[in-house]
């Protein structure tokens, strides 16, 4: 293997890379690389895995989808997202693996890029900007993927999913990861506009082009000139502004009411919809032309009740964001919380967190604080099948929760919690928790 030609093929990569061998060691890496970890890099020592997870064995056997793996079993590139261990803290990584061959067609080792993920994290904590996305279910890695793929290109990405799955936060984050981030993003809400209103808020209007304008005035398109226009709830569109909204997409030109001028618009498109499209255009209720322009990249967001591991750190993240940082819920009610189905996705979510931390009178929400909504809908949780959530992953949110209500006295919380301090201090040391000085 000619290890100087590949040194010089991972230095010539933008991003951090390393080139790994079959058995997971790193035998090349650029600086960009080294100065993503704190673990120095040995090179034909280091292993892959220790440097990014301080791990003694691979991703596969601790739990996690391994790339290097997954290239082995396909033969083809791989991608996966990860949570690494960085200077800073745990942070979500995107990961490619790609296979490298020899002139006779044989695997001699893979080159792995990544891209940190900045809108996204696994976990709340104090100072996690409210933009951010909380979450570590596989649904949720699956999205962030989505996400971290589509910013950076310039294609048009429509957002699919329940009412309160999030999909502003999702094209919040595109956004800002994407080439037009330093530009505004504006959002033109398409929900109970009329057909005159919509046409003249999005393009604009002439001073006399209708009763009421007495001024010009500039439309959205023109605000987000070179940034991103986010349309949400698409398919609420007027059929007859869907025409001339399918122009602006295809030449990127328009006329504001009442003109006569043509104008230029640049822009990035992002769309969001609860609703079934292709249903619609079945029913020519809505343009299949447009509907295939505004498709490039769909991104279908999931639903709570398919990412219920995470809803124990989403409870947390609300609390932080309403003024109970220093709240947490019982063991009981986080159970019961987990177990509910969430018709109204997160938005209910937060709305439920709200409630119970306005009913409870001390530190420790438990289940009868809980809207009364939602005890009726588990009163029958016995004989419905519902997500089963490993207690090894309740524990450490649970104790990160109690912990900030016990500062500088953990020998009062091992006594609440009926465990020894030397087996508390043990359990905050598994999880990498921060004790409260």
């Amino acid at each position: 293997m000619n290890i100087p030609l590949v040194q010089s093929m991972i230095k010539a990569i933008d991003k951090p890379a390393i080139f790994i061998d079959l058995n997971y060691s790193i035998l090349a890496v650029n600086q960009a690389y080294r100065d993503t970890y704190s673990q120095v890099v040995q090179t034909g020592k280091s292993k892959c895995y220790e440097v990014s997870h301080g791990q003694s064995v691979p991703c596969d056997q601790a739990g996690e989808e391994c790339p290097l793996q997954q290239c082995k079993t396909t033969g083809k590139v791989s991608s996966v997202v990860h949570i690494h261990q960085l200077p800073k803290g745990k942070s979500y990584c995107d990961i490619v693996m790609r296979p490298v061959v020899d002139d006779d067609g044989m695997t001699i080792g893979y080159i792995e890029i990544l891209d940190k993920v900045e809108f996204a994290s696994h976990q709340a904590s104090p100072n996690v900007d409210p933009n951010t996305m909380i979450g570590h279910s596989p649904a949720f890695k699956q999205l962030i993927n989505q996400i971290n793929r589509v910013a950076p290109t310039q294609a048009n990405t429509l957002l699919l999913g329940e009412t309160g799955t999030g999909k502003e936060l999702v094209a919040q984050a595109i956004h800002q990861y994407s080439q037009t981030k330093d530009k505004p993003m504006v959002i033109i809400e398409c929900t109970g506009i009329t057909d005159n209103l919509f046409e003249s808020e999005l393009f604009g209007h002439e001073k006399g082009a209708f009763t009421g304008a007495t001024s010009a005035k500039k439309g959205l398109v023109d605000l987000a000139d070179g940034g991103t226009l986010f349309f949400d709830e698409i398919g609420d569109v007027p059929l007859n502004i869907q025409v001339k909204l399918l122009r602006l997409i295809e030449t990127g030109t328009y006329r504001s009411v009442g003109g006569v001028k043509q104008k230029h618009a640049k822009f990035r498109l992002i769309c969001a919809t609860h609703k079934q499209l292709p249903e619609m255009v079945q029913a020519q209720t809505f343009r299949a032309d447009l509907y295939y322009r505004i498709a490039t990249f769909p991104i279908q967001l999931p639903q709570l009740q398919s990412r219920a591991e995470d809803i124990p750190e989403l409870a947390r993240l609300f609390l932080q964001q309403i003024g109970f940082k220093h709240k947490s819920f019982t063991t009981a009610a986080m159970a019961q919380l987990i177990q509910y189905s969430f018709p109204g996705n997160i938005r209910e979510l937060k709305n439920m967190v709200e409630y119970a931390a306005i009913m409870s009178h001390d530190l420790l929400i438990d289940t009868e604080h809980l809207p009364l909504s939602m005890k009726s809908t588990g009163a029958d949780l016995d004989n419905t099948e519902q997500p089963v959530i490993p207690l090894a992953q309740l524990e450490p949110n649970y104790l990160a929760n109690v912990i900030a209500q016990y500062p500088g006295n953990m020998k009062q919380l091992a006594h609440d919690l009926q465990i020894s301090e030397r087996t508390l201090y043990r359990k905050c040391s598994q999880y990498e928790l921060k004790l409260e000085n």
